[in-house]
């Protein structure tokens, strides 16, 4: 069995407000592929990052706001394994994302 994160996106404009709640499409996608779930998060809406990027030199540049400017900002991901790269699609395709999702294997470092 692979590993893959499937990458949440969402429509900036459309993120929902903080709180504890899961929808009840996410709740169901959950329900239904506990087995392959590994974990997941939900990601506050992109305005409360802060980006670190480096200078020329190296140094290291603190800044508010996202690390790249989008109309679509990534909202959560799903860890997932699965036996092949057919099957993390098929869980893929169920997840009740707004804009769409985005599947990468998980990188096996020794």
């Amino acid at each position: 069995m692979s590993k893959y994160l499937i990458l949440i996106f969402q429509d900036e404009a459309a993120a929902q407000p903080s709180g504890d709640s899961v929808s009840a499409n996410y709740r169901a996608f959950m329900e239904k592929h506990a087995g392959a779930l590994r974990g997941g998060v939900a990601l506050e809406n992109p305005a409360t990052a802060t980006s670190i990027r480096r200078d020329e030199s190296g140094e290291s540049i603190v800044t508010d706001g996202p690390f790249a400017e989008s109309k679509e900002a990534l909202g959560g991901t799903f860890l997932i394994e699965a036996a092949d790269l057919d099957e993390a699609l098929a869980i893929a395709r169920e997840v009740p994302a707004g804009i769409g999702v985005e599947v990468r294997p998980v990188r096996v470092v020794s």
